[in-house]
């Protein structure tokens, strides 16, 4: 705004026409303000990274490095938020009060079990889409790894005995996934060995995953659910699995992905008989990341203003992430596209923006995203 003229039309008397507009039609606010490419990076500081719980102002410079990458991959403004309470109806109150301001919410770095209801009741009150990554964008990448590490190993859909370790936030979240793509029997272990539908102090995720997992209803420890599985997904803590461990798996896909140090070193992973091996860092090939997802995925909803992100959606991001590799260029060391592949972020806002279109929760009809 560099003239009177300029400064009229952006601020006083020339605002006053989008203003009157979208008070006759609220959905103007997507065409005449930010709010139909903005995205809100919520946390309470109670989760952050492998630090645990350092509070909201602690917080603050993961959610701006967040919002930096969101910009970066997807062209997505990001604006980051600390709420200092935690207090489950505080904080929803908070995120649903201010909601109108944005196109789309992506909830970070909150603790479980805080975080289910969180997301839960937001997504009751809330009109746009409310995403708790460390739930859903770890899944989805996850689960598009394992569809490629699957066709690199000859092993059956369906047929598959996978373990997941930790059952936090995340680990509940790719549990749900993996059972909805139709792995196979999923068992989730914690600290304290397998769980099994009916067990004692099971938080409201691990119980509601109980009813859906372990379909033999087996007990015992990490040890006893390795033997004979296929496949190992780790979102625990450093060294908790042996390569003697491995080698009682079915020619084993491990994904170790406890940050900085993962269950296992992809080196003895291998000594024991891996077939495939994952890591959440940079330094080792197959870097299970879910920058691979947000970016995009958010890009895609806010595309056709979608009212929700679903099951369906989140399947259909997952596939178009394994996609992005032919199957021809496959191999153990390269079952995940790079952080850096600008294909991803295109193939899974399309692919996410049409799931959208096809249950129906759309706004704005489906155009190619480029």
């Amino acid at each position: 705004m560099t003239t009177p003229e300029e400064l009229s039309i952006a601020y006083t008397p020339g605002v006053a026409e989008p203003c009157l507009l979208i008070a006759e039609d609220e959905s103007l606010a997507y065409d005449y303000t930010s709010k139909g490419n903005l995205v809100a990076v919520i946390t309470d500081g109670t989760a952050v990274l492998g630090l645990g719980d350092i509070g909201p102002s602690a917080g603050m410079p993961v959610m701006e490095g967040k919002c930096a990458l969101f910009k970066e991959f997807a062209g997505v403004d990001a604006f980051p938020l600390c709420v200092d309470s935690k207090d489950v109806d505080t904080i929803v109150n908070t995120i649903a009060l201010i909601s109108k301001s944005f196109g789309g919410i992506n909830l970070e770095d909150i603790a479980a079990p805080r975080c289910f209801e969180i997301e839960k009741k937001l997504k009751e009150r809330c009109d746009i889409p409310v995403f708790h990554d460390d739930q859903h964008g770890t899944a989805i990448v996850v689960g598009a790894a394992l569809l490629n590490a699957v066709k690199v190993t000859g092993k059956k859909m369906g047929e598959l005995r996978v373990v997941i370790n930790g059952a936090g936030a995340a680990g509940v979240a790719i549990g749900k996934q993996l059972i909805a793509m139709g792995f196979g029997n999923i068992i989730m272990c914690d600290i304290n060995g397998i769980i099994c539908e009916g067990d004692e102090n099971l938080n409201s995720g691990q119980e509601e995953i109980s009813h859906i997992s372990n379909l033999n209803k087996e007990h015992g420890k990490l040890a006893d659910a390795l033997k004979g599985a296929d496949i190992f997904v780790g979102v625990s803590r450093p060294h908790l699995v042996t390569k003697e461990m491995v080698a009682t798996m079915n020619n084993g896909i491990v994904f170790a992905m406890a940050n900085p140090v993962p269950e296992i070193m992809p080196d003895e992973a291998k000594a024991g008989g891996a077939a495939v091996v994952g890591t959440g860092r940079s330094d080792y090939p197959n870097q299970i990341n879910n920058i691979l997802v947000f970016p995009g995925l958010f890009k895609g909803v806010l595309a056709v203003r979608a009212k929700d992100i679903t099951e369906n959606m989140k399947i259909a991001a997952a596939h178009a992430i394994a996609a992005v590799i032919p199957e021809e260029e496959l191999t153990p060391e390269y079952v995940i596209p790079s952080s850096f592949d600008k294909r991803v972020a295109l193939a899974v806002a399309n692919a996410v923006a049409k799931a959208a279109v096809e249950e129906g929760i759309n706004r704005v009809p489906y155009e190619e995203i480029k």
